[in-house]
């Protein structure tokens, strides 16, 4: 059964409510029946459900795909121009806007429900009508409020009563949402975006639209630019991405033969490259999965975007709602919904038992996003990111339950978009080559490096010129050091491009301070970040991205320690990759590149769980045949007694470029020390190929 067949067979359920609903929401614009500091909102967001209506119409019709160019981006904009930055000021999806245009309380609160009615937008192309019909009927039901309330003293209902019609909103069809969210993770018999890679012509670049997503100029330069591309670059750039892939599975042992489906996730306008990696996960026996990034609050997470989506059309839009849980997380909700997912998991449990891990195309080059912090926006209470936590942990302990974390892997790349610059051609070409690095040259350089620090007890990383960066690391203890090593010997497996040794870092003993000019978490640039570690844990960190430095304490909270009040140090690395920093050097691009490229350009610390998190007993060996013993680290060996307290669902990595780089040294039992970079050059005997990209 088809993708649209699937959702016909429903809407005839759902068909008579939803037309009561259009009648009803025709009428509201000109009714004058609620107090006119509502109006004009009211009617703006009917008028809005009334052109998703008409969108619904022509992707049921199919007459969407008929459309000329000209008109499909005449409709894109139309139904996101309103969150975009020249509109955003004036918009009721502004939490800002709303509360000066309708009170502080109501405000925000109302925009959080257009905001949920956006998510409208890809129901209608996916033809979702019980997601439609659903948001329609809350529409008109916070409606039916304020028209009561408009003869009462305040003119409005209390806040009490819209919040709570929010709250039940959420919980009530968290049954319905929920579960979607599993199966669209888990079921290629999901098919819609799958159809459109496979099936249009990706020539005539009008496909795009056809998604529902925003579609911008970078989604169209990009698709333009690939459609430039001859087969054979266009054939190395899926196989890399693939081969990576096939490689994770291979390299720690787990049996790829196990598994039938695989999740694409990526950013429009690569669909070329994304058609060709189809065809070779097919190859492997791989079903490919099209999980579109969630647009409903209850299943989005904050400032990350999981699946495949076009650009934000406005970052800032993004990061007012970043938090809008906060208006219906309490604990009878986060039991409700673990509840929900725990049937879902099981509904599914087939299809969770072959699914075989993500493969992940990343996206580079974007100028960097300055947040503005918001009164008006929701933030979580401390009770509620208590919640929060204790939530993001049950639901991953549930999900290793079914998708166990020792038989899945992953693969991740990235490309730069055409914001990066006039040279975009050139840097283009230049990630492929730098994605497609010869394996065994660098997997030898790297065994040389890591012979050197499994001697180590610790090591000592200091920064140079502005960089503060002092730090002591400490390493576990080798048993036996001809059969054991602290350090994974990355190569091109699942993080592209290759370079890098890593491990987990014994706690106790890794003290110190790490300072980093500029570096991108996610989108957003971070200024003169400093975290300072007291026995491998966060104790203290700032930012300089706000002149108040408790903004940026916040910014760091919620965004690296992801609302923990602390988190370890899960990893310590050596990048190798020295002819990625030469590129970033050549072409001022260094501000630019993802953590996926940058992780890779000198020594990088990751806070949160280690490399191995769920699967830290699975035994893992280095191409020499030595196991890699450094899998746990004094948090996460607690899953043994009590697996709430060993994970916080996070993983963030930050990286000290070799141009802020002091020197790294390996630090011996007998207090001696190896000097491993200094001056800028990697100074291990065997690793000087690695010094001709820095010269």
């Amino acid at each position: 059964m088809r993708y649209g067949e699937l959702f016909r067979e429903e809407n005839e359920h759902v068909a008579e409510r939803y037309r009561l609903t259009i009648d009803r929401l025709g009428r509201i614009p000109g009714e004058n029946t609620v107090d006119p500091r509502f109006r004009s909102y009211f009617e703006k967001v009917a008028s809005f459900l009334l052109f998703i209506d008409r969108v619904y119409g022509l992707c049921e019709s199919g007459n969407v795909r008929k459309m000329s160019a000209g008109e499909l981006a005449e409709l894109n904009h139309s139904l996101y121009e309103d969150v975009l930055p020249a509109h955003y000021g004036e918009s009721f999806a502004n939490p800002a806007y709303a509360a000066q245009r309708m009170g502080a309380e109501l405000g925000p609160l109302l925009s959080f429900l257009y905001t949920e009615i956006r998510g409208g937008i890809v129901y209608a192309f996916e033809s979702r009508l019980t997601d439609i019909t659903i948001l329609n009927e809350l529409f008109i039901e916070v409606y039916n409020l304020f028209e009561e309330g408009a003869g009462t003293e305040d003119g409005a209902p209390a806040v009490k009563e819209v919040q709570s019609a929010l709250y039940w909103f959420v919980s009530d069809y968290c049954d319905v949402t929920v579960p979607y969210r599993i199966r669209e993770s888990v079921d290629p018999a999901l098919d819609f975006a799958a159809d459109i890679i496979m099936n249009s012509d990706l020539s005539d670049t009008r496909y795009l639209y056809f998604f529902g997503e925003y579609v911008g100029e970078r989604e169209l330069r990009v698709a333009e630019y690939l459609n430039s591309l001859d087969e054979e670059t266009i054939g190395k750039m899926a196989h890399t991405f693939t081969e990576g892939y096939r490689k994770g599975f291979e390299v720690t042992g787990r049996d790829l033969a196990k598994k039938k489906t695989v999740t694409i996730r990526y950013e429009l306008g690569f669909e070329r490259m994304i058609r060709q990696a189809v065809l070779d996960f097919e190859a492997m026996g791989l079903a490919p999965i099209f999980c579109r990034a969630a647009v409903n609050c209850v299943n989005r997470t904050p400032g990350r975007r999981t699946g495949y989506h076009g650009s934000t059309p406005n970052p800032q839009y993004d990061y007012d709602h970043r938090y809008d849980q906060a208006i219906y997380l309490d604990k009878a909700f986060r039991d409700r919904k673990l509840a929900v997912l725990k049937v879902a998991y099981e509904q599914w449990k087939k299809e969770a038992a072959v699914y075989a891990g993500p493969a992940v195309v990343e996206t580079f080059g974007e100028a960097g996003f300055e947040p503005q912090n918001k009164p008006e926006a929701f933030g979580l209470t401390q009770k509620q990111e208590k919640l929060s936590i204790a939530y993001a942990n049950e639901a991953m302990e549930l999900q290793n339950r079914y998708i166990p974390g020792e038989e899945v892997s992953f693969t991740i790349i990235a490309f730069p978009v055409p914001e990066i610059g006039g040279n975009f051609p050139e840097i283009f070409a230049e990630t492929i080559r730098i994605n497609t690095l010869d394996y065994e040259v660098y997997r030898d350089i790297q065994q040389k490096l890591i012979d050197v620090l499994d001697k180590a007890r610790c090591v000592r990383i200091k920064g140079s010129g502005g960089n503060r960066t002092d730090l002591t690391v400490c390493l576990k203890p080798l048993a036996d050091p001809a059969r054991e090593t602290n350090f994974e010997n990355c190569v091109a497996d699942v993080n592209i491009p290759l370079g890098e040794v890593f491990t987990s870092p014994q706690l106790k003993g890794t003290n110190g301070s790490l300072h980093v000019s500029n570096v991108y978490i996610g989108s957003i640039q971070f200024k003169d970040l400093v975290l300072t570690f007291e026995d491998g844990m966060v104790k203290d960190y700032s930012c300089k991205n706000f002149e108040d430095p408790e903004e940026g304490r916040t910014l760091i909270s919620q965004v690296i320690l992801k609302n923990h009040p602390t988190l370890p140090m899960g990893e310590f690395a050596v990048g190798t990759n020295t002819t990625a920093y030469a590129m970033a050097q050549k072409y001022g691009i260094i501000d630019r590149l993802p953590i996926l490229i940058v992780e890779k350009m000198g020594p990088h610390f990751a806070v949160g769980d280690t490399c191995y998190s769920w699967a830290e007993d699975t035994a893992v060996y280095n191409p020499d045949g030595k196991e890699i013993v450094a899998r746990d680290n004094e948090i996460s060996v607690l899953r043994r007694e009590d697996v709430s307290k060993a994970y916080f669902g996070c993983h963030t990595d930050i990286t000290i470029p070799y141009s802020e780089l002091g020197g790294i040294w390996a630090v011996l039992e007998d207090g001696s020390e190896i000097p491993v970079i200094g001056d800028g050059k990697f100074l291990v005997p065997g690793t000087e190929e690695l010094n001709k990209p820095l010269t």
